[in-house]
């Protein structure tokens, strides 16, 4: 399914399947050949089971357009949680979390995955004396998949677009780029997502597509995220902003709220086929 110019996709972790044979039913039920795909849970399998789960996808006909991992110990309880124990910035969690990711990178180059999406954690000001540690942590993981032909891919959110362009600009070796959610910008009020698709333009190389309520203390609690078309992300402008910086790629459907996330899904499908060519 496309929608534009852009093939149209769900995040696989919004469908909440036990397991790969049902991951595969359940986008084929709504009519998706395109998955951004969890890879946590199949670091931790053992060899035959892995091996059983990569088969049913491989066997699937589908098209998963990127990796994603997150990390156990990582807490969204409120952003000043996460901001503590987010992604790669936490001193305790790093060389576990560092193994973890190559770990997804196999099963990412095992699959032919060319993106592998995260979270690096609040980056800090650039003249704070724990920004060069940060910088270093992810170039040494955007090196490693560099070696596997991985793209590594920064999630928007946590910190505003300008933020994120100085941290990719000051990035040592590349290969790290950017994967877009303008809900989260709004839920952490990080800024205007129309305006970061300008500001972040070519390092955009894989975009979800989620909607929210935007934060009212912005950086201290959440704003609230909601059922595709009925929050602040203006959809109608969100499309025309990504043509504008030639961005084709795929759009991945992410739902992690609410108690229907496939109903969610099917409407945030229907809605965004009656948006304007």
């Amino acid at each position: 399914m496309r929608i534009q110019v852009h093939d149209l996709g769900v995040c696989s972790w919004s469908l909440k399947p036990p397991g790969m044979a049902e991951l595969v039913d359940s986008v084929r039920q709504l009519g998706l050949s395109h998955v951004h795909l969890a890879l946590g849970r199949l670091i931790f399998l053992d060899d035959k089971q892995k091996h059983m789960e990569l088969g049913h996808l491989r066997a699937s006909g589908l098209t998963f357009t990127a990796g994603m991992i997150g990390f156990p110990g990582e807490d969204y309880s409120t952003i000043a949680r996460i901001r503590l124990t987010g992604g790669f910035v936490p001193d305790e969690f790093w060389n576990i979390r560092r193994q973890l990711t190559l770990e997804a990178a196999k099963i990412a180059e095992e699959l032919g995955l060319k993106i592998l999406t995260t979270h690096a954690g609040f980056i800090p000001p650039s003249n704070h004396v724990d920004y060069p540690k940060l910088l270093g942590r992810v170039a040494e993981l955007a090196k490693s998949l560099k070696q596997r032909n991985i793209l590594l891919a920064l999630e928007t959110g946590q910190e505003s677009a300008s933020e994120l362009l100085q941290f990719l600009n000051d990035l040592p070796g590349g290969n790290v780029v950017v994967n877009f959610d303008p809900a989260n910008m709004l839920m952490y009020g990080s800024g205007d997502p129309i305006e970061a698709i300008s500001t972040l333009s070519r390092h955009i190389h894989h975009v979800h597509i989620k909607d929210a309520t935007a934060s009212t203390k912005p950086g201290i609690d959440w704003g609230k995220e909601t059922p595709i078309g009925t929050g602040e992300v203006i959809f109608e402008e969100l499309l025309p902003a990504f043509n504008k910086i030639n961005y084709t790629g795929p759009l991945a459907i992410e739902r992690e709220a609410g108690e229907e996330p496939i109903a969610d899904i099917r409407s945030a499908i229907e809605f965004l086929q009656k948006l304007p060519k």
